[in-house]
């Protein structure tokens, strides 16, 4: 199935979807909002056009497994986002995909402004391939 996925963030929000046999997940686009409902609206219609049958938002888990006010604010937003879309959205534990992102852009020698561009796609990408990797 295809399956979107929103690295949703105060500023920033990555996007990613993948194929519909569920290999290859592919970053989107970075939506550079930081009103809520805006980011809301842009999702939806991505979700227009790539129409997906499954949304998956990044869940900000504490290290130590503990869910703070950042897991809250993801998890209000998940469900705003099923509630606009009509799209079920799943949660998935994000820990560390941003750091992951930084290090695999660093690889790449992808610096600076190039970089903070495409981050939050990348860690997209990251919870998408987390998540279909756990087949939840």
């Amino acid at each position: 199935m295809i399956i979107l996925s929103v690295d949703y963030g105060d500023a920033r929000t990555g996007i990613a979807v993948c194929d519909k046999m569920e290999i290859l997940a592919s970053p989107v686009t970075v939506i550079h909002e930081s009103y809520e409902p805006k980011v809301i609206a842009k999702i939806k219609e991505i979700a227009l056009e790539k129409k997906p049958e499954l949304i998956v938002v990044g869940l900000p888990v504490n290290m130590d497994g503990t869910k703070g006010e950042r897991a809250e604010k993801c998890t209000l937003f998940a469900e705003k986002l099923k509630d606009e879309t009509g799209i079920e959205v799943k949660l998935c534990d994000e820990r560390l995909t941003t750091v992951s992102a930084h290090r695999i852009l660093s690889e790449n020698n992808v610096r600076g402004q190039k970089r903070k561009n495409v981050v939050d796609a990348v860690s997209a990408v990251m919870i998408l391939e987390t998540y279909m990797r756990k087949g939840s």
